[in-house]
């Protein structure tokens, strides 16, 4: 692992932040807009949604929702600009769709699970993605479940262990390679490190590794491009990234592993900008941006003449350190380079600026 040189290394510089009265799961950047959503849970056991504007160095809250279960998970990556519904998975099992206009009522609500939903990811809407506007959900029932918000109750896909194997926590889902109208996967990390990538085109589970410690958090560096790279975080403070070009008929993908930190790598999230860029956010407050190197060849023949990958490398840009508590919610501003907001345990919500990432 190298690290950049110190005059072009970019600087993560706390711009806002904000002192909350609740536990906050999650942070999302409202698309096309200087805005955010902070969501979480009450001291009373209610589900709050908080929505803010950023003005100049402070954040101005808008509007205050209060919902009957606590929301662990959020995503507007199933509906259009034009529309930016959320959709947001609670502790009871509930998928809700909300028109932040007109919160009062879901747009669309399905009791998808029967426990916690820990993890939610969108495709399809906000320009991001060919193909159906499609919502999957990873719970501690151990389903993964993908929706279509047309159809009504039923989901579209049902990922579950088959009969006879352990139903493990579902922590972490993501979806990818939706270059096309057909063409879809879902990948989840599980509590026992297992992760999984569905293939929804065929139904079928494509490949399968087990990382050692539990799957925090995965993320593919695009959604709407044909598989490339997808980063996975554990709980022992390590990241692997996985070259997802060339798969193995044995060996499945070639990756690169990276011991970022003691603790739990909570998030991981890739630059929107440059694909190759992402940040990890991890147990002892901190933030740790790093960059994807790839090889000079990508793939090369075994001894058999198959095809397999060659992983890269990773270099750490920059790490700072924020708080006493677990940063366990991050998302870059869509629309502004280098802007990110991320959510901790010390009830705070900080927007950060990253300076530089033009010069990497």
């Amino acid at each position: 692992m190298s690290a950049a040189p110190a005059l072009e290394r970019p600087q993560v510089v706390s711009h806002a932040q904000q002192s909350l009265s609740y536990t906050v799961f999650d942070c999302k950047w409202v698309p096309r807009s200087a805005r955010l959503l902070c969501l979480g849970s009450a001291a009373r056991g209610t589900g709050v949604v908080q929505l803010y504007e950023l003005r100049g160095a402070r954040l101005e809250l808008l509007r205050e929702i209060e919902k009957p279960k606590p929301i662990k998970c959020g995503t507007f990556g199933a509906t259009s600009l034009q529309q930016r519904y959320l959709a947001t998975g609670d502790f009871d099992g509930n998928l809700h769709i909300w028109n932040l206009e007109a919160p009062e009522i879901p747009v669309y609500s399905v009791k998808g699970h029967k426990e916690i939903i820990n993890s939610i990811d969108g495709v399809g809407g906000l320009g991001i993605g060919e193909g159906a506007p499609e919502i999957v959900t990873g719970s501690r029932d151990g389903t993964v479940k993908v929706w279509d918000p047309r159809q009504k109750d039923t989901p579209v896909a049902n990922m579950e262990p088959v009969q006879g194997e352990s139903k493990r926590d579902c922590w972490t889902v993501a979806f990818g390679n939706a270059y096309n109208q057909e063409e879809r996967v879902v990948c989840a990390g599980y509590d026992n490190g297992d992760i999984k990538l569905f293939d929804l085109k065929t139904m079928s589970l494509r490949w399968e590794t087990n990382i050692k410690n539990g799957v925090c958090s995965v993320e593919f560096d695009r959604k709407d491009i044909n598989m490339n790279k997808l980063v996975a975080t554990s709980l022992e403070g390590k990241f692997h990234v996985f070259d997802m070009r060339t798969q193995h008929p044995t060996k499945g993908f070639a990756s690169v592993s990276e011991k970022a930190q003691k603790s739990t790598i909570w998030q991981v999230r890739h630059l929107p900008q440059n694909r190759d860029i992402f940040m990890t956010s991890g147990g002892s407050g901190s933030l740790h941006l790093w960059k994807y190197e790839y090889p000079a060849q990508r793939s090369k023949k075994d001894s058999e003449g198959s095809e397999m990958g060659v992983a890269g490398s990773v270099s750490l840009l920059q790490n700072v350190t924020l708080s006493t508590q677990p940063i366990s919610s991050l998302d870059w501003s869509p629309d502004k380079k280098g802007l990110c907001v991320c959510g901790a345990f010390d009830q705070t919500v900080r927007v950060l600026i990253v300076t530089k990432l033009n010069k990497i």
